[in-house]
């Protein structure tokens, strides 16, 4: 038997520090030591005896993972390996007889002090318990069993140390408990736990921690769904990486899974959409064997078309040229999907790959040949689809069997449609034959309303000159309200006279089926007359129904003499192609008479409409028309104002954009231009008289207009209430308005906890207050003169009122940050007066108006965290107002005494603090303070507590030292490893 295999524990720790050593032949040489013993006790006591050593070290030092490593190896080596075959031949006798390897006295007695040294006072202990426990018990066998007690020992110390005060404990606690998991159990306590942490956990690493092991069940995928929209980039993309590992993709209803990718694709973070480009959507590729086609059956492509394009162009990315042609979505002969092969999935999946290749330019020209054929053949193969889309009556629509497949046909044409952006359109010929195309269908009156859009678009895109695009869309208006008819169908006179007869005939009987119902009441023979009264019934509207007919009849009679049609549908389908040529069209382009005409036969009747779709296109018709001319602004400002004061919800939401956009656009000028009288020539001095009543006028419709949009921001209508927001924010951040009051308003209505749920409006004013208060020094003053009012409304708030909820001392930093002077976009020097002076010019005033009120103490710290300027005017001022001070609060007069400190050189420190006002009552008799320093005016936050944080305890202030080279780096790296055997060697061999 060599040296080795007498191996002692001392000599065991030692070697098993460095990470050269071959640790399975320490194990071997140890093992085979105890073996040998017949007395284990001293081995025990000895081997916890030096692992106490590695146990009080808390930095992640090399040689004591080495160690805690080593130790963990050797106290599960005793477990006999796993034994598949074995196990079912002696399953009974394992159920009657306890195996003694499962609770070796080793590693039970190693088990038993972990567990009772977990609650020690100090965290490095605490860390390193639990270290060791999720070592032992992630090194045992899959099969490994230990005893129920021990087990129950373990689960309450690791619940105890998932709740400490170190992340690092934490994260070692919840590792441990991760084969102590029993996910089929829904009163799983390590569950319990673990859902707790995901959801409460301040820290990231924490959090990290508890997704890398808990286990996956239908409790515990809503949490680790959650996950994904995690603050931390870190702890987003492991969830993601989880949801590809352990998930299938059939667990996740249709719901979860667009929003993973919806989130995942657009993630901010790149690393992020890489795990779900890699990883997710790779993974979910793979459970459906490739298929691509199968995984958008899987994602409900009609009600997510967005995300399932994004989703395939991702997958795209990690194809090359010759795995993208052959899968060229089920394309025959002549480059086209059959028509009777059209399904939503390879429509969606052509039109992806069509863009996606033509967004590599020239190097995609030739692949795009091979997957769309040219303009003619595509406008001949659209053009028989779109017509092919059937039109749908109303007893047609309630059965959804039919509405369901023409929804199915309108989704398939409107992709086709987005497919002729890919075409080229250079050749003349197959141009024209689109746009051929394009103009029949738009004046199709079968085409789908939900198509018009789409087709308006694409045909003003063919068309570059704004004056052949208003003369191609007006000339398609006026054959949808007007059509011309080849012939005009004679009125069948034989007909008519028949629906007349039958007409009297029901009206006859009608009235005998009365007289006779009368006389059965009068002579009391009501059986007679309950049959008499439901022949009534059915007669009536047997006559009902012969005058619809009639009626229908008319109706079409004048549609064939070619009178002008005014129905809802007509006039929805010819504003609709009016707003998209709009939009098209140059800013610059002047209203011509060709879309005056529109303006008034068109635009202007149907406001007053009385189906709310069509007036509200016509308020958005109206609104853009109103941007081409200031006439017309100036002529429709009030229709626009009363039309988002009195209308409904969404007809209001586009008359107050019409509104917001026409103040950016031309100013508040345009409302007193609007008000101002026409009148004939006039004196001077009556010409100022009128000039100065006008002004007045003017600025009365300009506060009004504030007024209207002030009210809107106290709206129960959320979208109304965002809208408003959203253009007011607008406003003031184009200068067109400047007011400290609105300011206030806004963000009073930001941390209003009533507006939480709408992220829009969080978002909208979240982006602006930022933007505003950087782009100037007039924003930034604005920001300071809304600072009190807005803490004087949240402070004399009611109890009863949702702003009461509101943390005061956080809008105090919001306005604190924004008014910087260092946030500027162009900082001005340190010499020049700032924002921050006078808002501590303001404050000061606020608390000698009463020093004793609640929120003096807010003051006192606001004033330590202001960036001052070095103005010696400035500082002067601002001692003289806080020499006035009186205050008996503690923590005030510290943060007041700081304040003093920063306006005064350090000579004249103690002269003033001495001589000030600021002292406490009941101030101790030696009168001795703890003096204060001013190093740059703030307090410096603590840093937040990360994955390998200490106690705090004997930790130097940084001092900054020039950045070493690297070779002096790596040589105090090597003097500043630890090194156990010095701390090992100081006390004698007990062995």
């Amino acid at each position: 038997m060599t040296a080795d295999n007498e191996i002692d524990i001392k000599e065991a720790f030692l070697r098993a520090q460095k990470g050269h050593n071959n640790r399975a032949k320490l194990v071997a040489s140890l093992k085979h030591r105890y073996n040998k013993l017949e007395d284990k006790t001293l081995f025990h006591d000895e081997f916890v005896h030096y692992l106490k050593y590695a146990m009080i070290v808390y930095k992640r030092e090399p040689a004591v993972e080495n160690v805690i490593e080593f130790v963990a190896r050797f106290a599960t080596s005793f477990q006999s390996p796993p034994k598949e075959e074995e196990e079912e031949q002696q399953q009974q006798e394992e159920e009657e007889e306890e195996d003694p390897e499962d609770d070796h006295p080793l590693l039970s007695f190693i088990f038993n002090f972990l567990l009772e040294s977990h609650k020690a006072n100090s965290h490095a202990v605490r860390f390193r318990v639990c270290q060791l426990i999720n070592k032992l018990l992630g090194s045992m066998a899959e099969n490994a069993q230990i005893d129920d007690d021990l087990f129950d020992r373990i689960h309450q110390a690791m619940l105890v140390r998932v709740t400490d005060k170190f992340p690092n404990v934490r994260i070692q606690a919840a590792l441990a408990m991760t084969r102590l998991q029993q996910p089929r159990d829904p009163d799983c306590p390590t569950i319990k736990a673990f859902l707790l942490i995901l959801e409460n956990d301040s820290n990231a690493e924490v959090r990290r921690a508890v997704l890398s092991c808990i286990a996956m069940s239908p409790l515990t995928l809503p949490k680790v769904l959650k996950r994904t929209r995690d603050i931390k980039e870190n702890v987003r993309k492991l969830a993601y990486q989880v949801l590809a590992d352990k998930v299938h993709i059939k667990a996740l209803t249709i719901a979860q899974r667009v929003a993973l990718l919806q989130q995942g694709l657009r993630d901010t973070s790149e690393s992020v959409r890489e795990v779900v480009c890699n990883k997710l959507l790779l993974g979910w590729l793979n459970r459906v064997d490739g298929n691509v086609i199968e995984l958008l059956h899987r994602l409900d492509v009609e009600n997510c078309a967005e995300t399932a394009l994004n989703t395939l162009k991702a997958i795209f990315k990690n194809m090359s040229t010759e795995e993208l042609l052959q899968n060229k979505a089920q394309l025959d002969n002549r480059k086209l999907i059959p028509v009777d092969a059209l399904t939503c999935e390879n429509v969606l999946y052509w039109r992806a790959l069509c863009e996606f290749i033509r967004a590599k330019g020239d190097d995609g020209e030739e692949i795009l040949d091979q997957v769309l054929p040219d303009a003619a053949t595509y406008a001949h193969y659209l053009s028989g689809c779109l017509k092919a889309v059937p039109a749908l009556s109303e007893e047609q629509r309630a059965d959804f069997n039919q509405l369901e497949q023409v929804m199915t046909k309108e989704f398939i044409s409107q992709h086709l449609i987005h497919l002729i952006a890919c075409l080229d359109t250079n050749e003349e010929g197959g141009r024209k034959r689109v746009l051929a195309v394009l103009q029949e269908m738009l004046a199709l009156p079968k085409t789908p309303s939900s198509l018009v859009f789409l087709l308006t678009e694409k045909l003003l895109d063919l068309i570059p000159d704004d004056q052949r695009r208003i003369q191609t869309l007006a000339e398609i208006i006026s054959d949808v309200r007007e059509p011309i008819m080849e012939a005009s169908r004679p009125v069948d006179e034989n007909k008519a006279r028949r629906q007349q007869v039958q007409l009297a005939e029901v009206k006859v009987r009608v009235l005998e089926a009365k007289q006779t119902l009368e006389e059965c009441i009068t002579a009391q023979d009501f059986s007679r007359a309950a049959e008499l009264k439901d022949s009534i019934v059915e007669l009536e509207n047997q006559r009902n129904q012969i005058l619809q007919e009639i009626t229908e009849s008319n109706q079409q009679t004048e549609k064939d003499n070619g009178i002008e049609k005014n129905d809802p549908e007509t006039l929805l389908r010819c504003l609709t192609m009016c707003a998209e040529l709009l939009k098209k069209i140059n800013f610059k382009t002047r209203i011509g008479p060709t879309i005056s005409a529109l303006m008034s036969s068109l635009i202007l009747p149907s406001i007053a409409n009385a189906h709310p779709p069509v007036r509200n296109m016509a308020v958005l018709c109206l609104g853009m028309c109103t941007l081409h001319s200031k006439e017309l602004a100036k002529t429709h400002m009030v229709l626009l104002l009363q039309i988002a004061q009195l209308d409904e919800v969404k007809i209001r939401i586009s008359a107050l954009r019409a509104i917001v956009d026409l103040l950016l656009l031309f100013g508040f000028q345009l409302l007193s231009e609007t008000v101002a009288p026409q009148a004939a020539p006039q004196s001077p001095d009556k010409q100022e008289g009128d000039a100065a009543a006008t002004d007045e006028k003017a600025a009365d419709t300009a506060q009004s207009v504030l007024l209207m949009l002030s009210e809107f921001l106290d709206s129960e209508v959320s979208d109304l209430q965002t809208e408003a927001a959203e253009g007011l924010a607008k406003l003031m951040y184009t200068g067109r308005i400047s007011s400290a009051k609105m300011l206030s308003r806004l963000v009073l209505l930001w941390y209003n906890p009533v507006t939480e749920d709408d992220t829009r409006l969080r978002h909208c004013l979240g982006v602006f207050f930022q933007l505003y208060a950087r782009e100037s020094r007039v924003h930034q003053e604005v920001v300071e003169e809304s600072f009190l009012p807005t803490i004087r409304t949240l402070m004399n708030a009611p109890v009863t009122s949702p702003l009461a909820e509101v943390d005061v001392s956080n809008v105090v930093e919001l306005f604190v940050e924004l008014t910087r002077p260092s946030a500027l976009n162009k900082p001005s020097p340190d010499t020049e007066v700032n924002v921050h002076d006078y808002m501590a010019v303001r404050i000061c005033g606020e608390m000698l108006k009463d020093p004793t009120a609640p929120e003096v103490r807010l003051y006192a710290k606001t004033l330590c965290n202001l960036q001052l300027s070095r103005d010696e005017t400035v500082k002067k001022d601002l001692h003289a107002l806080l020499q006035e001070l009186v205050v008996k609060d503690r923590v005030c007069l510290r943060a007041l005494e700081k304040m003093i400190c920063q306006l005064v050189d350090s000579k004249e420190q103690a002269e003033l603090l001495s001589a000030t006002a600021l002292q406490p009552l009941d101030v101790n008799a030696d009168g001795q303070r703890k003096a204060c320093t001013a190093k740059g005016g703030r307090k410096t936050s603590r840093k937040v507590e990360s994955s390998e944080e200490s106690d705090g305890e004997n930790v130097p202030d940084s001092v900054s030292v020039p950045r070493p080279s690297r070779r002096a780096k790596s040589a105090a790296l090597e003097k500043t490893k630890l090194d156990l055997s010095t701390l090992i060697n100081q006390e004698p061999n007990v062995s």
